[in-house]
């Protein structure tokens, strides 16, 4: 899948938006898709899950910086993410369908702190960019 030069645009000046305050929104995000998702908490045992904890920050965040790192290499998501896949597909072995109410989380999240930038436009973009990130996680489920 790949975006055109305006969905590449959108993708990059939100996330330089939230690139700032990866711990923040990334708990906010695993917070709201437990909330909820919350069949998703399977994966997340050892953590502590209640919104706002310590551990809901710091792997929002590393999802998060997953997510900006993609960003890095709009055009070759394969390459960037291939660790990724290879850590949730064969030692993590996480329900693919997660990845897509990740997904819907963390737009939701973006568009509730980034109203104004959060366009029908900027939406679709990173719409497409997020099912993109996540076909390439659980293309080593095949």
């Amino acid at each position: 899948m790949r975006l055109t030069d305006a969905e590449k645009t959108a993708v990059l000046s939100l996330w330089g938006k939230v690139s700032g305050n990866l711990e923040a929104l990334g708990g906010e995000v695993l917070a709201r898709m437990f909330s909820s998702y919350p069949q998703c908490r399977t994966y997340f045992a050892h953590l502590d899950v209640s919104p706002g904890s310590a551990d809901l920050q710091v792997h929002g965040a590393k999802i998060l910086g997953a997510i900006g790192e993609a960003a890095k290499h709009l055009d070759d998501f394969d390459q960037a993410l291939w660790k990724l896949s290879d850590l949730h597909a064969y030692n993590l072995r996480v329900d693919p369908g997660n990845f897509k109410l990740l997904s819907h989380s963390i737009q939701t999240v973006l568009a509730s702190h980034f109203p104004e930038e959060f366009t029908p436009e900027t939406h679709a973009a990173w719409d497409k960019y997020l099912a993109a990130v996540s076909a390439v996680l659980v293309s080593k489920y095949r």
